[in-house]
């Protein structure tokens, strides 16, 4: 099957609020009139606060959860439930332990029962994310590193529209963390797909990143959008870099409160 540059994936967020519990005493309001727009084939990373509702925001969008009040609609149709179309990967692999490389990238295309017509599509991702010769290992004999190339491509054999990423590098060391982005980056300047990604890592968001959305504390909307304008590939030691990761900083007022700047970069 020949595959194409994704020409769709347009996300739009409109006046989206969130609340948790609603009517009781535990009452949790996460978002609060969330509106955002994501073009086809844009790289939107968004950072902020813990418990903002960076992840929330994610599984709306996935359709893992649902909107109090608003909408999220993908390519102009609203999104209800879950679909191959949104792809997600979390901060743990989330394979199957009793499953292979192989078997755990195959999963989502024997769901769809198109596994056979396209049994190349599961050795391309594979390859693509670097685990050839890893087909037949199972989970506990990989790295975590290796584990979430595994995940990715898991998400990526199903062609997704948008493919959102929550924390996907959280857990792996700075060296293979910055392996891994490389391996996104490459990835998304290939196939095109939408990526929406939520991180802590400021540095990781300007360095990915068309936009960097940073949100506000709980409940959450949009407090600045901010364009990174110098062209890719992005050296972390650039005054433009440099100068952006300060104005980020200072906007979620971490920038003069070293005990906390470590968590960020």
């Amino acid at each position: 099957m020949q595959e194409t540059r994704e020409s769709s994936g347009a996300i739009s967020i409109n006046n989206v609020c969130k609340i948790f519990n609603p009517n009781t005493e535990r009452e949790v309001m996460a978002l609060c009139n969330m509106t955002l727009n994501v073009d086809s084939g844009e790289f939107v990373s968004f950072v902020g606060p813990s418990g903002c509702g960076k992840s929330t925001l994610l599984r709306l969008v996935a359709g893992l959860d649902t909107a109090t009040d608003g909408n999220i609609q993908l390519d102009g149709q609203a999104i209800e439930g879950t679909h191959y179309e949104r792809g997600m990967v979390f901060q743990d692999p989330t394979l199957y332990p009793w499953l292979t490389v192989y078997d755990n990238v195959a999963t989502g295309l024997k769901a769809r029962n198109i596994y056979k017509k396209n049994k190349e599509i599961v050795q391309r991702y594979i390859n693509l994310v670097g685990l050839g010769g890893f087909e037949k290992s199972y989970p506990h004999h990989l790295s975590g590193g290796m584990a979430q190339r595994a995940s990715l491509a898991r998400s990526l054999a199903n062609h997704p529209k948008v493919l959102l990423l929550d924390e996907p590098f959280g857990a792996l060391d700075a060296f293979t963390r910055m392996q891994m982005q490389e391996e996104l980056l490459r990835i998304w300047q290939d196939k095109g797909t939408t990526m929406m990604l939520v991180t802590h890592d400021v540095d990781e968001a300007i360095y990915l990143s068309d936009r960097v959305v940073v949100m506000s504390p709980r409940p959450s909307k949009v407090e600045k959008i901010i364009e990174i304008g110098f062209a890719r590939p992005r050296a972390r030691n650039y005054p433009e870099f440099l100068h952006l990761r300060t104005i980020i900083l200072e906007i979620l007022n971490f920038a003069k409160k070293t005990d906390d700047l470590s968590y960020y970069l």
